[in-house]
């Protein structure tokens, strides 16, 4: 008997420790944010990023004049592989799925492949290689490269160990009424916040594909909480001339980001995503916490029971480097594909100016000073997060105009040469159509707050 209470007291303090210490490591990497030196710092302002994105940071240092290459060479590998496919047997389940694929993505993925051989060897019509199409989008290429190797191994010690739980079950009540959202998806977007909006989406495909969220619930967190980070907002407002006002600048990020979140699970397109799991896996929902239980408590037994299936360091591994596999060759190509095709259109030719007309009119309504220069602006965010800012940036354009365009390009979080594609290729059930009205929404409901604010900033 006193062996069976011995052995029991061992197993659960094991599980204790399987859940604590992964899950320790874990907050540390996603969730703290830690100063990381001089690697952007402006105007004295120390620069603070999660362990992820600092670990990211280190490889672009690291293999720096390199990644570049690296990119060149997953992206065209990706093409010439997913042709062969085509006239290949495949048995590997995972290698089948990954290159033979649509004629569609086939496509995307040869112009990938067209437009960075083009873009790094400088041949080819100027509109492809210019330095804001092409070039742009291998400026963007290391980064993700990075976050996508580095996340792509230590997401299970977020997602597989029980920090979810315990984290999603102490803030379960309040998420569920004011999102319509688990609370779990709070680790989403502190690691968006803090790392990188990318990230926050890689979380929620993961959690949705498990069954921790539903098609509603991961459609929400993607577009709602897969928040632009910290770094990337400091680089937009030292652009604009606001890093003296970055205080402000950006708690109207968060206000009109937060107004977001609250309207928009609850009109269409969001409202209308069913409750149905991906491949109808079971739903492991939050359990409310019940009446006279210690929360703490019951959100810790609940990870603890989920550190004891976690996957074994092999099978990590293994999963790591498919994922890594699938991101690398399944989605940078589109990356470089769409990206330089949506700066095309933005930068050689009058499409943005032309379906912007009927937002002049909405600026001026809102008194909002060069509304003729600044449409274009509020459009063009669709295609990257960058354009907006470099449109208005300039002593021509009112200060409280930059700070609207400024604050609202980050506001409006889906872009086409990042966000937007990592959705697109997801697993979770966004198309094109709906992230361009969620884009639009998203500008609807922001763009009052912000200039109400920016108006009272600069009276």
């Amino acid at each position: 008997m006193e062996k069976s209470t011995h052995n029991s007291i061992e197993s659960k303090s094991n599980n204790i420790l399987k859940f604590l210490i992964p899950s320790l490591l874990g907050l540390f990497l996603f969730v703290i944010p830690i100063p990381y030196g001089n690697l952007i710092h402006l105007d004295g302002l120390s620069t603070y990023n999660i362990g992820i994105g600092f670990l990211a940071e280190l490889i672009k240092i690291m293999a720096s004049g390199h990644l570049e290459n690296i990119a060149l060479v997953v992206i065209v590998t990706s093409a010439v592989l997913s042709i062969l496919s085509k006239f290949m047997n495949i048995k590997n389940e995972f290698l089948r799925d990954l290159l033979n694929v649509s004629p569609f993505w086939l496509v995307c993925r040869i112009l990938g492949a067209i437009f960075i051989v083009m873009t790094l060897f400088n041949v080819g019509p100027e509109f492809i290689k210019s330095d804001v199409t092409g070039g742009t989008m291998i400026g963007l290429l290391p980064s993700l490269l990075a976050i996508f190797l580095v996340s792509g191994f230590l997401l299970p010690l977020v997602v597989d160990f029980g920090l979810m739980d315990l984290f999603g079950t102490m803030i379960s009540r309040f998420m569920y009424k004011l999102f319509k959202v688990p609370g779990r998806s709070a680790i989403d977007a502190v690691s968006s916040w803090l790392g990188d909006g990318t990230l926050g989406i890689m979380i929620t495909n993961t959690q949705y594909k498990q069954g921790f969220y539903t098609a509603k619930e991961a459609a929400i967190i993607s577009v709602c909480f897969s928040l632009v980070s910290l770094p990337f907002s400091t680089v937009i407002a030292d652009q604009l001339g606001f890093m003296p006002l970055f205080v402000p600048f950006y708690a109207t990020v968060c206000i009109a980001s937060l107004a977001c979140a609250l309207i928009m699970p609850r009109i269409y397109p969001l409202k209308g995503f069913t409750n149905e799991t991906y491949n109808n896996v079971e739903h492991l929902k939050e359990e409310i916490v019940p009446k006279g239980v210690n929360t703490f408590k019951f959100g810790l037994d609940k990870a603890i029971k989920r550190a004891e299936t976690a996957p074994t360091v092999k099978n990590i591994l293994i999963n790591g480097c498919k994922t890594v596999i699938d991101m690398y060759l399944g989605l940078l190509p589109l990356v470089m594909a769409w990206g330089t095709l949506a700066l095309i259109v933005a930068e050689f030719t009058p499409f943005f100016n032309v379906i912007s007309i009927p937002v002049v009119f909405v600026l001026n309504l809102l008194q909002i000073p060069d509304a003729q220069a600044a449409a274009p602006a509020v459009l063009v965010g669709f295609t990257d997060m960058f354009l907006p800012s470099i449109m208005v940036s300039g002593s021509d354009i009112s200060q409280v105009t930059q700070f609207i365009i400024g604050v609202l390009s980050i506001t409006q979080l889906v872009y086409l040469t990042e966000t937007g594609a990592v959705i697109l290729k997801s697993d979770i059930p966004l198309k094109l159509k709906d992230l361009f009205i969620i884009f639009l929404t998203r500008t609807i409901i922001a763009l009052p707050i912000i200039t109400i604010i920016a108006k009272l900033i600069f009276k």
